[in-house]
């Protein structure tokens, strides 16, 4: 584990859970962990954005497969409206500069739009509107060859949108219709043939290089350059979870981060995976998630990621995290009463006390272990001694106060009980003279 600022290096460890994958496409492949994420995350985010991410996340070569083995299947199943759409969004931009006569999964996602247009116009028949109307929409303008359109907006917005009466689902027709509908058994065949589906994809591929692009596109070049950093960031804030980023790709990544957590394209169970790993970009990203304008906020707002700092183990990484936060003075709005606060007050008054009994017990729970000879390493002497200098390092600047019961009295049980250890026994003297 890296030194930190305020401790000296350490060979202490955790083990820090991953979160929880989509069952559907969790198969220990990483670069699949991660287009599953990308499918659970990227909802608000445009859907040219999310699809520049998903070809950053996936090597040309293995994108067809995937796209067959994991997208398509969730186009006809019962997931959210919003991952459909941005699925079908995915499935047509990975041959979006070409027409859209040579997309492999053309046929696909016209056995769709003619399946949900059918439910849609029963269901307007019995004077209802299917929820579904907006995905018969996206891929009327996908089949159509006018899929840019869709790419500045979200999954989500594009769900919520209003529909005019023209644009009903039982008013969405296709020219070539019955052409398609001619071969939909035949393609299906294609599809679901893996050795075929390759042959097809390198056809599409050959033809991709002798096709030159005449399709006006309705995304300036600007909002497309500022997508693809985006996809980049969202590319390194996902790689975080699982390594150290190199300082060139902190550099990129720190100047994005309140685009992706506005709203967060991570979860409160990607935090602590990335404390660990890169304490300097979580600090970024818990500052950006209490400062984010709340109607881009998730459900809960930020209380989700508070309550992740609570738990967080007693590590090196950990402690730089809340010291800094601890001394940011940046001024918040208090979501209960609307006033002013900040930063500090906030970590200190809904986090510290917390984060401390919680890294007590963690280490008590070391102590037991190692005591029962089911840990063979230095964690429970290494944390004690880390924790022992963290809260030193909060005496010294003044973020706790020696002579209050409320601050001190679970450290002082604390560091008498471990008073064998040199930091132990020198913070009881500190906190033992401020009381005394």
């Amino acid at each position: 584990m890296a030194g930190s600022r305020f401790f000296p290096k350490s060979s202490a460890t955790s083990n820090i859970l991953s979160p929880t994958f989509p069952s559907q496409i969790n198969s220990g492949d990483p670069v699949r962990a991660s287009v599953a994420h990308l499918l659970v995350r990227a909802y608000t985010l445009p859907c040219s954005t999310a699809a520049q991410a998903f070809s950053q996340l996936v090597q040309p070569t293995a994108r067809f497969q995937l796209a067959l083995d994991a997208l398509l299947p969730l186009l006809n199943s019962s997931v959210e409206l919003a991952q459909r759409i941005l699925v079908s969004f995915i499935l047509y931009s990975m041959y979006a500069p070409y027409p859209i006569s040579l997309n492999p999964f053309k046929s696909a996602l016209y056995a769709t739009f003619v399946k949900e247009r059918g439910h849609a116009a029963q269901v307007a028949t019995e004077g209802g509107f299917s929820e579904n109307e907006q995905l018969v929409w996206v891929l009327w303008k996908i089949l159509k060859g006018d899929g840019n359109d869709i790419g500045p907006y979200s999954p989500s917005t594009l769900t919520r949108s209003p529909l005019l009466p023209e644009l009903r689902a039982s008013n969405l027709f296709l020219e070539e219709e019955s052409s398609l509908d001619s071969n939909l058994t035949e393609a299906y065949v294609v599809l679901g043939t893996t050795q075929e589906a390759r042959i097809l994809d390198l056809k599409g591929s050959s033809a991709d290089q002798s096709l030159t692009v005449n399709a006006e596109l309705h995304v300036s070049p600007e909002e497309d350059e500022q997508n693809e950093r985006l996809a980049h960031g969202m590319k390194l804030l996902l790689a975080a979870r699982d390594r150290t980023l190199t300082l060139t790709e902190q550099r990129i990544l720190t100047p994005l981060i309140p685009s992706l957590t506005s709203p967060p394209v991570i979860t409160s169970m990607d935090l602590p995976p990335i404390v660990a790993h890169n304490p300097n970009i979580a600090y970024q990203l818990v500052l950006a998630l209490l400062t984010s304008n709340p109607l881009n906020a998730q459900p809960h707002g930020p209380s989700a990621y508070i309550d992740a700092l609570k738990q967080l183990p007693p590590t090196l990484p950990s402690f730089d995290l809340l010291v800094r936060l601890l001394q940011d003075m940046t001024i918040l709005i208090d979501s209960t009463t609307g006033g002013k606060t900040t930063v500090a007050d906030v970590i200190y008054t809904e986090v510290l006390g917390r984060f401390i009994h919680e890294s007590i017990k963690w280490l008590e729970n070391a102590e037991r272990e190692e005591r029962e000879g089911l840990i063979s390493d230095d964690r429970f002497a290494k944390g004690v001694q880390n924790l022992c200098r963290f809260y030193a390092s909060l005496i010294r600047l003044s973020v706790v106060d020696t002579t209050s019961d409320a601050d001190t009295t679970e450290m002082i049980h604390f560091t008498l009980r471990n008073a064998r250890f040199e930091e132990a026994n020198t913070l009881y003297r500190i906190l033992a003279a401020g009381r005394f």
